[in-house]
């Protein structure tokens, strides 16, 4: 299943350390990653050095970037626009110093007493002025479905695409983000797929929302992939674990494996596996 996909991940959930990152990564025959964060600094906050000095470690250890895991959109909608902008600026920057298209982005927190549907416009007005700068520097923002977002919901992520959507603006599918926020995923997945250009792979369990390994909660990976399958998908796929308060995962503490390695490093892990588990099926 989906053997033309490649498996990236947010390596930062392995450790601060881009060393320890990048030693997992190869361990688990992985040639990418998403980058978010290395030594507890978020990307878009490195310098110009830091970025070539990143760069060059990378292309050492023979390891590139599916995308930039920005946190552009992760503001409150009331919050001032033009800062914003001007960080996603050099967001781009830096995902061209990284050799990617790719950014990862949100659509805007509003309080949760407050009617999504009375900031609709402004959300699009200000993803398209973001789609517009991105468009002109030969990037390719990439929608995730967030809780707390305006985007949080199948239906409003598809209102969003069908203003926006194009080569410079498409759709992340996040399984855990929208059972969390109580969407059936199949649902969902019909009415996003033609926009669906990027996929993160962690699921979630309705009752609680606790994230689980994939295959292990409600978010129907396995039979989206499948369909992924069958419609020619050859894109990334992305673990993110989040896997730290898993309860099997202490189970699996005392196993000779974990002995070996941080619970971070056991957490991913445990999320390569659940994932090549389906694609092997």
């Amino acid at each position: 299943m989906l053997r033309e996909c490649r498996i990236t991940g947010f390596a930062d959930e392995i450790s601060d350390s881009l060393q320890e990152q990048a030693g997992l990564l190869k361990q688990l025959g992985m040639e990418y990653l998403e980058l978010r964060s290395v030594n507890g600094r978020n990307v878009a906050d490195f310098t110009i050095e830091e970025i070539k000095e990143i760069k060059s470690y990378l292309d050492s250890e023979g390891i590139k970037v599916s995308a930039i895991g920005s946190p552009i959109g992760k503001i409150s909608i009331k919050a001032p626009f033009k800062e914003h902008l001007e960080r996603f600026k050099r967001v781009v920057e830096t995902a061209h110093l990284f050799e990617t298209p790719n950014i990862r982005m949100f659509s805007f927190y509003m309080e949760k007493e407050e009617r999504p549907e009375d900031y609709k416009n402004t959300v699009i007005e200000r993803l398209g002025e973001l789609k517009n700068y991105g468009k002109n520097h030969r990037a390719v923002l990439l929608h995730e479905n967030e809780k707390g977002i305006y985007g949080e919901t199948a239906e409003r992520c598809s209102e969003l695409f069908q203003a926006l959507y194009d080569e410079n603006f498409k759709a992340v599918f996040d399984f855990a983000n929208f059972v969390q926020c109580k969407e059936d995923t199949l649902k969902a997945y019909e009415l996003l797929k033609p926009y669906i250009s990027y996929i993160h792979i962690k699921d979630a369990v309705f009752e609680t929302g606790e994230v689980r390994p994939a295959g292990m909660g409600d978010g129907n990976i396995k039979e989206i992939l499948t369909d992924l399958d069958i419609s020619g998908y050859n894109g990334f796929l992305s673990l993110e674990p989040h896997l730290a308060d898993f309860t099997m995962l202490k189970q699996l503490e005392e196993s000779t494996l974990a002995r070996r390695m941080t619970n971070r490093e056991m957490a991913f892990h445990t999320a390569h596996e659940a994932l090549l588990k389906i694609l092997n099926a």
